[in-house]
């Protein structure tokens, strides 16, 4: 039951947030603001496919034990893909609040996003094995965090400045997903039952995504 559950929902998901954002990039119309939140769900939904569809295949077939090197690849890409969602959210604030300059900020998502990649990317995540260490899940999530604060904090105060209702609660769509998403990454190996909250996690990036097509929806595509 656990399986057809879980795949049923993920199957959900990426359909719809790669569906809206497809939909999205070709009805921008030329607007920067709302390509770029197309082409940030698209790269949310393929990066998060890389990890979820062979894991529904592990929980349908032969149970996940059998299937640790294509889902520990999936993490693997996630995690970068996630950093990238990160950066283009960051750009969506750009165009949304029409903010020019402010070089040193552009730098710090940079060298965070840059940091979390590169931590990736390093042998000792052992991604394709049964045994990840802890340790580094904690020191590739830290710049990871360190960006989500940032893109919280730039969200929360431009849209109660701009008093932008289409935005107002883009803020905290991201700290629920990182306060779903930090306990897994604790505790999820102790106690699986909490990998459960990768559940309200996703739906926290579905609503984000929804916030984007909304605006989109109401405001128009022009300029």
């Amino acid at each position: 039951m656990q399986a057809i559950m879980e795949t049923l929902f993920d199957v959900v998901y990426l359909v719809t947030v790669i569906t809206i954002g497809i939909m999205m990039i070709r009805e921008s119309r030329g607007n920067r603001q709302f390509r770029l939140f197309g082409c940030m769900a698209v790269v949310l939904g393929a990066g998060d496919a890389f990890h979820l569809v062979p894991r529904a295949v592990a929980l349908c077939t032969g149970g996940l034990e059998n299937y640790t090197v294509p889902l520990g690849l999936g993490k693997w890409i996630t995690s970068v893909t996630m950093t990238i969602f990160y950066v283009l959210l960051y750009y969506v604030w750009r165009q949304r609040y029409r903010v020019r300059g402010r070089n040193g900020l552009t730098a710090a998502v940079y060298g965070l996003a840059g940091l979390r990649i590169i931590l990736c990317m390093m042998p000792q995540n052992r991604w394709l094995s049964d045994s990840s260490p802890l340790s580094w899940g904690i020191y590739r999530n830290l710049p990871f965090a360190l960006l989500g604060i940032l893109v919280i904090v730039l969200f929360y105060r431009s849209a109660k400045a701009h008093k932008d209702c289409a935005f107002r609660w883009m803020w905290l769509t991201i700290v629920l997903s990182f306060a779903f998403y930090i306990p897994v990454v604790l505790w999820a190996d102790a106690v699986p039952v909490i990998g459960m909250l990768m559940i309200p996690k996703t739906c926290a990036y579905v609503w984000t995504i929804l916030i984007g097509y909304r605006a989109m929806r109401r405001e128009g595509c022009a300029g």
